[in-house]
């Protein structure tokens, strides 16, 4: 008889479990309260990167003259039109993962799952509150993540927004303030700008990009490029609190408790205005009211649930994947899906675990960050003996050809083997060269087997070809 699967959750994580784990041959339930596609089809990746686009083809219109392309009449940016492409765009992809899943057979359950007893789930459609009952041999929970509602400054959702709301914006604010300089909040500061907005980052730590996972000299250009932009960043500072005032917010800023700088500058409580306030400081396990007590899940005292290593939780048959682990593992849509996949191929019988070491990261800033492996101050915390290489993209004739010359690739050597450690890119398309760095890392390549593999030119990619040459003692452009 099949192995009942039983994955409440139908984001990056918990349909590619439920299509992985039909494709072993079990008998698949899969529950989802609201779209299939979670957080990252329905309110991060992929609506904000929509957004970018149209942001990125605006600023390039705006500098068209000197790209040889004369615009007559006038210029204006259009939110509606936008917001109803993102949706469309939304519905779509909605409708190819609902399609996948029936494809391989998988049982879809709309409503609220709640665990009632080991080995039996009741949910309730949201709409009638009629509720039907699943039984499973194994449980996946897969529920993600929503925005952190800051109870000194709560959501309104018109004036004080979450990173939800921004994505249904219904115009461009004349002025955001966006509290957290991480990925969600650099972003959208740079999406902002480019759309006309005047933007305000306030960072409670001492850099934007605080990460262990993202290099130093990808903050510092970042900052960077933000002051060109003219967005306004305000580090080793807190938000207290915000009150409306007309249009306007007055919003409370003082200085960060939190901060990493040995030596921050002391400003005091001070006021700095805007029409919107954009929070994006943090996010809060959806794991209340599903049930996990009553099967003894255990959590910690955020309510992250605990797994091991092969992504089980301490009851046997029951195991999390994606954002519902919270940030001690690593909280990116793809790794809920290499996740899930983990998990479906454990719960079919075979022995595998989870392994974090080589993930990339995508940042779409302007320019794009692309990060893999350890950055120079990890490296060094690990008393690694290693050398540290960058070259500009300014070298390369593909990005003076397409005009985007801003950003750098660091790599981090091994001395005694010469393999890669890391690799942080800052510039266009970072995002995807990353790629390349991946495999090396994952496939111990040394910097010299790197500058010896042919690069095609003209392309970005020939960024790589040059960092390695250039560590392997031989450089050329860079």
């Amino acid at each position: 008889m099949a192995v009942k699967l039983a994955v409440i959750g139908g984001g990056p994580g918990g349909y590619v479990a439920a299509i992985r784990a039909a494709s072993l041959g079990a008998d698949v339930t899969i529950i989802e309260k609201e779209n299939f596609g979670g957080t990252c089809l329905n309110w991060g990746c992929i609506p904000s990167k929509i957004m970018k686009n149209s942001a990125d083809l605006y600023n390039k219109l705006k500098k068209s003259a000197s790209l040889g392309i004369t615009i007559t009449g006038e210029l204006s940016f259009d939110m509606d039109a936008l917001m109803e492409r993102k949706n469309k765009v939304l519905e779509s992809q909605r409708k190819g993962i609902e399609s996948l899943l029936q494809g391989h057979q998988i049982n879809i359950e709309k409503g609220r799952a709640k665990i009632v007893s080991p080995g039996h789930i009741d949910v309730a459609d949201t709409a009638t509150g009629k509720s039907i009952g699943v039984d499973y041999d194994h449980l996946i929970i897969a529920t993600g993540t929503e925005p952190l509602n800051v109870s000194d400054f709560p959501f309104d959702h018109e004036r004080i927004l979450s990173s939800n709301d921004i994505l249904e914006i219904d115009s461009v604010p004349e002025s955001i303030v966006i509290i957290g300089g991480g990925v969600i909040g650099c972003e959208f500061a740079f999406i902002f700008a480019s759309l006309g907005s005047q933007v305000t980052v306030v960072e409670a730590l001492s850099r934007l990009l605080p990460l262990p996972a993202v290099d130093e000299s990808c903050s510092k250009i970042l900052l960077r490029e933000m002051k060109k932009a003219k967005i306004k960043v305000i580090c080793d500072t807190v938000v207290t609190g915000a009150v409306q005032n007309g249009d306007q917010l007055d919003i409370t800023i003082d200085d960060s408790p939190f901060t990493d700088n040995p030596r921050p500058k002391k400003a005091g409580e001070r006021q700095i205005t805007g029409s919107k306030m954009a929070v994006c400081i943090g996010r809060s396990p959806l794991s209340v009211d599903l049930g996990l007590e009553t099967i003894g899940v255990e959590t910690d005292d955020r309510g992250w649930i605990k797994v091991n290593e092969n992504l089980q939780t301490n009851i046997e048959n029951v195991w999390a994947i994606g954002d519902i682990l919270g940030p001690s593992r690593v909280m990116l849509a793809h790794v809920a899906s290499h996740e899930g996949i983990i998990a479906a191929e454990n719960i079919l019988g075979q022995k595998k675990e989870m392994n974090y070491d080589v993930i990339p990261g995508a940042i779409f800033t302007m320019p794009e960050i692309g990060t893999v492996g350890l950055s120079e101050s990890e490296a060094l915390k690990k008393c690694m003996d290693i050398e540290c290489f960058s070259v500009n993209f300014r070298t390369l004739g593909k990005a003076q050809a397409i005009d985007e010359i801003a950003g750098e690739v660091k790599v981090i050597v091994n001395k005694a083997d010469r393999t890669l450690l890391g690799v942080h890119m800052i510039g266009p398309h970072a995002t995807d060269l990353i790629a390349e760095a991946t495999l090396a890392i994952q496939q111990k390549v040394t910097v010299e087997q790197i500058a010896h593999t042919i690069h095609a030119h003209p392309t970005l990619a020939e960024i790589m070809g040059e960092v390695a040459l250039k560590a392997s003692g031989s450089a050329i452009h860079g």
